[in-house]
């Protein structure tokens, strides 16, 4: 069952987020921006509260994002270093951090947002839950990006756009994927017709900005939803 929904005034209070005044001032503020997506998550990241808003830009129904994972409410290509930073809260190693997501919001729609996150502890060392405080960037407009889980990539299409974001040319690509030298070119062209770019700089160009790269990930990874 659904936890109730945070009221939209609710604000935490110092003795609450076990923070000194300096460290949450910031975050309290923010609750005070139109369009601010609040929501408590607990220890294992799973979605317990949210206000209306967080409802609103996700999907309009409590039941359907209670009880989930956040991450999964995030594009694949963003997940892994979202995750790390989360894993730092819980760890210890810090008690907040700020970025910028792609989110997936409502009927599978992309969109960029600030996030801000910050444990809520029992005491000095457990975290009891997490809070987070997410801002629709550019007015909450939506970006293009593959959110459905299309398998767009064959494996070795795929291994070749890793190898071409790594920097790597023709050559060291054939004898990395025990390809000749015009299986690659054949797959290379392929994939700048399938992402409808003109050269090698624009493919990874491309593929970064619709999320079929991992984000924070070196060597360059693709997201595995999109392989085939």
């Amino acid at each position: 069952m659904a936890l109730p929904l945070l009221s939209d005034s609710a604000r935490p209070t110092p003795h609450e987020l076990g923070h000194e005044q300096t460290e949450y001032t910031d975050l309290l503020r923010q609750f005070d921006q139109p369009g601010a997506c609040v929501v408590c998550l607990d220890p294992s990241l799973i979605v317990q509260q949210a206000n209306r808003e967080f409802f609103r830009q996700f999907d309009d129904a409590s039941s359907d994002v209670c009880g989930r994972d956040f991450c999964d409410l995030v594009h694949p290509s963003v997940r892994q270093a979202l995750k790390r930073q989360f894993t730092r809260l819980l760890d210890g190693s810090r008690h907040r951090f700020t970025t910028h997501v792609v989110a997936i919001g409502a009927e599978g729609a992309a969109f960029t947002s600030g996030l801000t996150a910050v444990a809520v502890r029992e005491g000095t060392a457990h975290v009891a839950s997490i809070l987070v405080v997410m801002r629709p960037t550019a007015g909450g407009e939506e970006v293009e990006m593959v959110t459905n889980r299309k398998k767009l990539l064959t494996e070795t299409e795929a291994r070749i756009l890793e190898g071409i974001a790594a920097g790597l040319s023709t050559i060291p690509l054939a004898s990395r994927l025990y390809l000749s030298r015009q299986g690659v070119e054949y797959h290379v062209t392929r994939l700048l017709r399938k992402l409808r770019v003109p050269n090698r700089a624009a493919l990874v160009s491309r593929a970064y900005s619709i999320g079929v790269l991992n984000v924070g990930c070196w060597p360059p990874k693709v997201v595995d939803d999109f392989i085939k």
